[in-house]
């Protein structure tokens, strides 16, 4: 297996996260003389340039680059372009991977000829209770869907995965990463990556760990990120890329319109009251299926709600933004 891998990782005051990242790495079983880890730094205010350098000196196949504009997406460039390679792993800080991950990704890239990206599971990390809470959450299917990558309910091709692996072919034929996006650079890479022919695989036996953030306010952001930059995706494409991404939009479309037809038609009301209790229910019931503490199961349903709203409202500000307003996206720095 004398495979050329770089991996490539974003980051921007990492300082509590990225040793653990790249210990992991470093105490992965794959020959270091055929990898290059690629720290991409976006102008960090603590300790994690300090903290890189010092692995870097330790460690010849670790490096670090400045990310000067301090986007994802352009840091990913950044460090992909910096370096040959047979595969390019992205990465995250909040990150680390098991013994195996490196060689699993290389092995099932053997399995087809035509996947040109493949991932595995996240097993969430919680950090506080309320890291838990949301951790419970983002592996149930009722609260982030078909993401497999993060409920290991599926084996096999897929739309999208987390920390990708992907073939130097792939860059070739479908290009870079959009510099243009703040989020989600990673599902529009992966849709021109299939458009370009290829395809991705989930291995569940392809293992990482991710230390969840412990915030409802900055899991609401990052949703609400996540829907507004998708229809920006969707604008660009001419196309809707995952019919998944629709169901939160409907959601809140479904939460303001009924309360104002309410008002106006009776049997509106009772049907508006109707779906709500449904969804409370089905929320309740997914969420008691991950704990049997009460108070955990009712953190959990509101986590859901976060979840599902939080997109919803990002993918109609979105839409009013990029389609009825016709404004550009604006720059904004390396939340990663």
């Amino acid at each position: 297996m004398n495979y050329k891998v770089a991996i490539v990782i974003p980051c921007r005051n990492e300082e509590n996260y990225i040793r653990g990242c790249l210990d992991s790495i470093i105490g992965s079983d794959y020959d270091k003389n055929l990898l290059t880890v690629l720290v991409c730094d976006g102008l960090s205010t603590d300790a994690t340039p300090l903290i890189i350098n010092e692995y870097e000196k330790k460690h010849s196949f670790i490096k670090l680059l400045v990310n000067e504009k301090q986007t994802t997406p352009y840091a990913l460039n950044l460090g992909i372009k910096s370096v040959e390679a047979d595969f390019y792993i992205i990465l995250g800080a909040h990150a680390e991977i098991e013994k195996d991950f490196i060689k699993t990704n290389i092995s099932t890239f053997k399995m087809d000829e035509q996947i040109g990206c493949c991932g595995g599971v996240i097993r969430n990390i919680p950090q506080n209770k309320t890291s838990e809470i949301i951790s419970l959450a983002m592996s149930s299917p009722f609260g982030v869907g078909s993401a497999h990558f993060r409920t290991g309910l599926k084996e096999g091709y897929v739309d999208t995965v987390a920390f990708g692996a992907y073939k130097k072919e792939v860059f070739e034929k479908a290009g870079y990463f959009d510099e243009d996006l703040i989020r989600n650079q990673d599902d529009e890479f992966n849709f021109r990556l299939t458009k370009a022919g290829f395809k991705i695989y989930l291995n569940p036996e392809i293992k990482s760990r991710y230390y969840v953030r412990g915030a409802f306010g900055k899991l609401f952001n990052q949703y609400y990120q996540y829907g507004f930059w998708k229809v920006f995706v969707n604008k660009k494409h001419k196309t809707v890329t995952t019919v998944r991404q629709l169901i939160p939009f409907f959601f809140i479309c479904f939460l303001i319109s009924g309360l104002i037809l309410s008002f106006i038609f009776r049997y509106c009301f009772y049907v508006y009251i109707a779906i709500n209790i449904f969804y409370i229910t089905a929320a309740l019931y997914s969420s008691f299926n991950k704990t049997t503490k009460v108070t955990d199961g009712f953190k959990i349903a509101y986590t859901f709600l976060i979840l599902h709203a939080s997109y919803g409202m990002g993918y109609l500000s979105g839409l009013i933004r990029f389609t009825f307003i016709k404004r550009r996206p604006e720059s904004a720095k390396l939340t990663r």
